[in-house]
C-alpha cells in the first residue's frame, strides 16, 4: 500500500524538480537579457551625451548595416532617446516576467496532485510517526 503512494510522491517530486530547474534557467536568461539591455541603454545615453555637446547644425553619419547615412543631429538624438526608452521598457517587462516566474514556484499548484494520506492520525509501525 505504501508503494503506490511513494511512487506518486516520487513522480510529483520529479515534476517539481523539473519545474524548478526550468524556472531557474528562465530567470538566468532574463538576467542576462537585462544586463545586455542595461549596456545598450548606457551606450545610447553616453553617445547622446557626447552628441549634445556638438553644434546644432552638425550633420552626422548613422551606421546602417555596411553603409553610412548622413543624418542631422536632431534625428540621431531622437533615435538614441527612442533606443533608451525601448531598452527601459524591455527591462521592466523582463523584470516583471522574471518576478512572476519566481513567485509561481511556491504557489502550491503541484500539491493538488499529491495523494491524500489515508488513515490520518492512525499510528504507523514506528511509534514516533503518525500517518
Amino acid at each position: 500500500m505504501a508503494a503506490p503512494v511513494d511512487l506518486e510522491l516520487k513522480k510529483a517530486f520529479t515534476e517539481l524538480q523539473a519545474k524548478v530547474i526550468d524556472t531557474q534557467q528562465k530567470v538566468k536568461l532574463a538576467d542576462i537579457q537585462i544586463e545586455q539591455l542595461n549596456r545598450t541603454k548606457k551606450h545610447a545615453h553616453l553617445t547622446d551625451t557626447e552628441i549634445m555637446t556638438l553644434v546644432d547644425e552638425t550633420n552626422m553619419y548613422e551606421g546602417v548595416g555596411r553603409m553610412f547615412i548622413l543624418q542631422s543631429k536632431e534625428v540621431i538624438h531622437s533615435q538614441l532617446l527612442e533606443k533608451q526608452k525601448i531598452a527601459e521598457e524591455k527591462i521592466k517587462e523582463l523584470e516583471r516576467d522574471s518576478w512572476r516566474g519566481n513567485t509561481s514556484r511556491g504557489s502550491g499548484r503541484g500539491r493538488s496532485r499529491l495523494p491524500a494520506k489515508q488513515g490520518c492520525g492512525a499510528p504507523s509501525q514506528d511509534p514516533g510517526i503518525m500517518t
